[in-house]
C-alpha cells in the first residue's frame, strides 16, 4: 500500500496506441514479433472494506467480509472469461481492506505454501490444508474460467523463535506478510511474492530476504511480480528487468501525488523507460485518493483513471498486449544492450558514466541558470526552478551540480493564462520513505506566483512543443508526460547518450501540459 497527499480522484479512461516513439537502441527497444500477443485484464476494484480494521475478528467473521470481494472477483472473473482473457490481475489489499494492526488481521491470515517447494490445487484438494478457504476460492475461480489469475492477500508463516537477538523472527513466533499469489488456469498455485518494501504496513513484516519471484505462461512467457512501493526500488522491480523479466505485474493501493507520482504517469514512465510491459491494477478509493491502473507496453496504453466527482466503482481493463519475452516461442532478440532484453545495466555497473555528483549539499544559491531561480517545494523535495517567461526559448536550471535543460514553444489557448516552470532536483527524498533520485520536471504552477510551483495541478490548457534534458548519474530514468485531466501522451523521442545525457522531445499535444518529467533513480544511493 503506498499512501500519499490528500486529493479527491476523478475518472478517466484513455486507449493509446503509440506509433511515433524513437528510442536509442542503448535501451534495448525491441519489436514485438508479429502475431505473438495475448489477451490481459485488470480490474480496478472498489474495495469493501472492514469499518473498524483494528478491531481483532473471528475467522468465520473475517471470512464473510473477505468472501464480499470475492464475490465480486468472481463477477469480473466471468467477464474476462468473456472476452478472452487469459491473464486477470487484482490490486493489492483487494480482498481484506487495509489499515489493520499485527493482532487485528491475525484471522484474516492464511498460510500459504511454496509453490516452488511444492505442488498443490487448492481447487481440487480442498482438504490438503485448514484454513485456506480464500485460496480455495481464487483457485476454482481460475480453474472455472480458464485463465491465469494474480491476486493478492495475507500469507501467515510460522518462524522457528531464537533467543539470538539477531534473528529476523518477530517475538510472537509467526511471520506476516503482504502477499501477491498466482493460480495456473487450471486451479495450480504457481506464484507466491512477499512484499519487499513496505510503506507504513503495521500489520505486516518485510522478508528476511528481498525474493524474486517470476512465473511462466504458455501464450506469452515468463512475469515478474511485484507490490506497490516497490515499483520506486530496485529490489526487487530492477532486479527482474536485468534479469531479463521484460513483462512485470504490479498490484497496487497506490494514494497519488501530483506533480510527478501520480499512478498512471509512473505506470507508464517506468514501462517506457524500463522498455518493459507492466499490468497494473489499482483500488478504487476517492476518500483515500486511490485510482489509476493501467495495461502499459513500451507502444501503447490502455489506463484508468478517476476524476472528481465521479463515483467509486470498479473498471475493467482488457487489452491484446504483444509478447515481449525473448525466449518465449523460441524467439530471439539481439539488442546490443549488456543485459539481456533489458534497458538497463546491472547493478554494479550503474556508476560508470562520469555523471556530476548526486548529494544535494551544493547550496542551491550557487545554481545557474539562464534567468533567475528559486527554491520551492515539490514532492516535499526543495527543487531549484526557473520560470518559462517567454512564448519561446531556452532555459536551464541547476540544483548543486545536477543540471536541466529545456528548449520550448509555449502555444497558449484562447486567453488562458497559464505559468509554467522547469525545475531540478538532485539528492534524497526523505519524505514517506527514502530514495535517492536526480528529477528534471517542466510543470504547470497552481498560480501565477511563483510560490505555487510545485503543487498538485490536473488541469491545463496550454499546450507545448519541448526538448527536456539532463545529464543523470543512473541509467535508470523513467520518462512521463501528463496532460490534462490524466491524460498521457507518449514522448515523439526519447533517447539516453553513452555519457547519461537523456533527451525526451514531444510535440502536437492533444491537451493542455500538466508535467513533463525525466525521473531519474540513483538505486546505488539509496542506503548512503
Amino acid at each position: 500500500m503506498l499512501f500519499m497527499s490528500l486529493r479527491e480522484g476523478t475518472m478517466f479512461w484513455s486507449v493509446i496506441v503509440f506509433s511515433s516513439l524513437s528510442v536509442s537502441k542503448a535501451l534495448g527497444q525491441t519489436e514485438p514479433v508479429v502475431d505473438s500477443s495475448y489477451i490481459a485484464a485488470v480490474y480496478e476494484h472498489n474495495v469493501i472494506l472492514n469499518p473498524d480494521p483494528r478491531v481483532p475478528l473471528s475467522r468465520p467473521a473475517a471470512l464473510q467480509h473477505m468472501q464480499r470481494n470475492l464475490d465480486i472477483y468472481e463477477q469480473q472473473a466471468a467477464r474476462a472469461a468473456q472476452q478472452g482473457v487469459q491473464i486477470l490481475v487484482f490490486p493489492e489489499d483487494g480482498i481484506q481492506g487495509f489499515n489493520f494492526s499485527r493482532s487485528s488481521i491475525f484471522n484474516y491470515l492464511e498460510t500459504i505454501p511454496d509453490p516452488q517447494q511444492e505442488s498443490w490445487n487448492p481447487c481440487t484438494e480442498p482438504g490438503k490444508y485448514n484454513n485456506t478457504e480464500v485460496l480455495q476460492r481464487l483457485s476454482c475461480m481460475a480453474r472455472r474460467y480458464n485463465l491465469y489469475l494474480v491476486a493478492n492477500m495475507a500469507d501467515l508463516q510460522p518462524c522457528p523463535l531464537k533467543t539470538d537477538p539477531s534473528s529476523s523472527c518477530p517475538s510472537d513466533g509467526r511471520w506476516q506478510f503482504n502477499t501477491n499469489v498466482v493460480f495456473r488456469s487450471d486451479g495450480l498455485l504457481v506464484g507466491r511474492y512477499h512484499k519487499n518494501n513496505l510503506y507504513f504496513e503495521a500489520a505486516f513484516d518485510t522478508p528476511p530476504q528481498p525474493e524474486i519471484i517470476t512465473f511462466d505462461t504458455p501464450f506469452a512467457g515468463r512475469f515478474g511480480l511485484i507490490i506497490c512501493f516497490d515499483i520506486l526500488f530496485y529490489e526487487p522491480t530492477i532486479h527482474l528487468v536485468t534479469k531479463g523479466v521484460r513483462q512485470l505485474i504490479v498490484l497496487t493501493a497506490w494514494m497519488n501525488q501530483l506533480p510527478l507520482l501520480d499512478t498512471i504517469q509512473f505506470q507508464h514512465a517506468l514501462s517506457l523507460g524500463a522498455n518493459v510491459t507492466l499490468l497494473a491494477a489499482n483500488i478504487c478509493n476517492d476518500q483515500m485518493i486511490m485510482t489509476g491502473s493501467g495495461i502499459y507496453t513500451p507502444f501503447s496504453v490502455k489506463s484508468h483513471h478517476a476524476q472528481k466527482g465521479d463515483p467509486d466503482e470498479g473498471r475493467l481493463l482488457v487489452a491484446r498486449v504483444p509478447v515481449l519475452d525473448p525466449l518465449w516461442a523460441g524467439q530471439s532478440v539481439t539488442d546490443g544492450s549488456t543485459t539481456k532484453d533489458s534497458g538497463f545495466f546491472h547493478k554494479e555497473s550503474c556508476l560508470d558514466f562520469p555523471a556530476p555528483e548526486t548529494s544535494s549539499s551544493v547550496p542551491p544559491s550557487s545554481s545557474a541558470s539562464s534567468t533567475s531561480t528559486f527554491i520551492s517545494s515539490m514532492m516535499y523535495d526543495p527543487f531549484t526552478f526557473v520560470l518559462l517567461e517567454e512564448t519561446e526559448g531556452k532555459v536551464h536550471v541547476c540544483n548543486g551540480t545536477f543540471c536541466c535543460h529545456l528548449q520550448y514553444r509555449l502555444i497558449p489557448q484562447g486567453d488562458s493564462k497559464e505559468l509554467y516552470a522547469l525545475g531540478a532536483f538532485g539528492g534524497t527524498h526523505t519524505v514517506n520513505g527514502r530514495y535517492a533520485v536526480q528529477v528534471c520536471a517542466l510543470i504547470r504552477c497552481a498560480g501565477l506566483d511563483t510560490s505555487s510551483c510545485g503543487q498538485e495541478v490536473e488541469e491545463a490548457e496550454s499546450k507545448m512543443d519541448f526538448q527536456l534534458e539532463g545529464r543523470f548519474g543512473s541509467r535508470y530514468v523513467y520518462p512521463s508526460i501528463l496532460a490534462s485531466m490524466f491524460v498521457l501522451e507518449q514522448p515523439k523521442h526519447f533517447e539516453t547518450a553513452p555519457d547519461g545525457t537523456v533527451t525526451m522531445k514531444h510535440s502536437n499535444m492533444t491537451g493542455g501540459l500538466v508535467t513533463a518529467c525525466l525521473y531519474g533513480r540513483m538505486y546505488h544511493l539509496d542506503n548512503e
